[in-house]
């Protein structure tokens, strides 16, 4: 590559490190480019895979900081920037995975900090978003009406019992 072009890579690449949620890096030796394909249209919602050359990739991760990824560079790698729903692309990454054994995940960042592929594992056995709040929702609507029965159920039974008074007032 020619300088210039070098250059503008690393500044791409430096972007993306600054723009994403998180960086998962894979191997992809053995994956053909119909198959790269097919995981690029799969994450295309929330994150760009992209195989990278190693030496850019390295140097633009040192330039946002992240020198903890160098060690993860070493043999073909393609790097993916989440920039939407982390666990989606977790998901994604790991199924396709399971599918192609070929494509292997090296770790990342996320969070300020460097993930583990038993990490990743983890994050992406989560449940979706849409789950969790949904979950989250439930919980606190069953709080509620806890307490809604909580606060009504002294006036419920004051009014049981001055029932049950004019009841026996009515029997005398």
């Amino acid at each position: 590559m020619a300088r210039a072009n070098k250059d503008a890579e690393i500044d791409r690449l430096t972007t993306g490190f600054r723009d994403s949620h998180a960086t998962v890096l894979t191997e992809y030796r053995g994956l053909t480019v119909s198959q790269l394909r097919e995981l690029r249209v799969a994450l295309r919602p929330h994150a760009t895979y992209e195989v990278v050359k190693n030496t850019l990739t390295r140097r633009a991760a040192e330039a946002v900081g992240l020198t903890d990824l160098s060690p993860l560079l070493a043999g073909p790698s393609a790097v993916t920037f989440v920039t939407g729903d982390t666990v989606a692309v977790a998901k994604g990454l790991s199924d396709f995975a399971k599918e192609n054994s070929a494509l292997v995940i090296k770790g990342g960042w996320m969070d300020g900090r460097m993930i583990t592929p038993a990490e990743f594992k983890r994050l992406a056995s989560l449940e979706s978003r849409e789950v969790l709040l949904a979950k989250l929702a439930g919980a606190m609507n069953a709080s509620m009406a806890g307490a809604v029965s909580l606060f009504a159920a002294p006036l419920a039974q004051a009014a049981r019992a001055f029932a049950a008074l004019q009841a026996t007032k009515e029997k005398e």
